[in-house]
């Protein structure tokens, strides 16, 4: 489901370290349930449009980690002017929201079970299809990749999954990609579901393309609207149209693309 247009203001409810990340909690009384892949738009309700290098102006875009009646939660990390503002808020503050926004996962064709792998903050969307899937009765097994042992901590966001970093400090030291490739080798019958970075989400569309396994991938992207109306979030596809992730996707079928575009 799709909310009413415009945004709303919501408060913070709770902010909490996860690792090398923020958690924001904000109850949203009055919005739709989001479906899993789904994302809002975000902007703090104070110190933004402004201040150093007159930044942040725009929102930033971010899959719903979890909502439940307790609010809303997302899965921050400081990388620039809008995430330092986000991560900084506290309970309390105002959270400006736009959403839930764009397309979301799907259920795997019979016969096929679900596959989960993801990188750095790609788990948001996966935690919250791999509660959907739980709850119907389906398992839904995790791989989920991380620079180093801090970012790790992120993977006790989902309720299960096998780990791997860059520098091995957690888990299989290397890409969380070789373990999608072993879990194909010894598991075809899968569909996968992937949120990260675009050049893992890349290898995981290669990797399928060459088994003959579907999977369905939730784009990241910058947007200045979400909605569909500055086409700053186009990507080609595989006949040679043009997509806009924030309304045909976020996620889209790896099939449909030549390549992941590298933003």
């Amino acid at each position: 489901m799709t909310a009413p247009f415009g945004r709303r203001r919501l408060q913070v409810a709770e902010n909490r370290e996860v690792g090398a990340y923020r958690v924001l909690l904000a109850p949203d009384p009055d919005g739709p349930a989001p479906a899993p892949g789904q994302f809002y738009m975000l902007a703090a309700t104070e110190r933004w449009g402004g201040g150093e290098e007159e930044r942040p102006f725009l929102p930033r875009a971010f899959s719903v980690l979890r909502a439940s009646e307790r609010g809303l939660e997302f899965v921050v990390e400081d990388v620039g002017p809008g995430t330092r503002r986000l991560c900084e808020l506290r309970p309390g503050d105002g959270l400006w929201v736009t959403g839930p926004l764009g397309i979301g996962f799907t259920a795997p064709d019979e016969g096929r079970r679900a596959l989960l792998c993801g990188g750095g903050v790609g788990v948001a969307p996966l935690a919250i299809w791999q509660d959907a899937l739980l709850d119907v009765g389906e398992q839904a097994p995790a791989l989920v990749g991380f620079r180093d042992g801090a970012h790790a901590e992120g993977a006790s966001l989902l309720r299960a999954g096998q780990v791997a970093t860059d520098d091995g400090s957690a888990g299989h030291h290397g890409l969380v990609t070789e373990l999608l490739a072993a879990a194909l080798a010894a598991d075809p019958h899968r569909t996968i579901y992937a949120c990260g970075p675009p050049a893992m989400l890349e290898a995981v569309r290669a990797i399928c393309a060459d088994c003959g396994v579907p999977a369905q991938l939730a784009l990241e992207s910058g947007m200045a609207c979400g909605f569909g109306a500055c086409f700053g979030c186009v990507v080609s596809t595989a006949d040679g149209s043009y997509i806009r992730i924030c309304v045909d996707g976020p996620v889209i079928e790896a099939g449909r693309l030549a390549e992941v575009p590298s933003n």
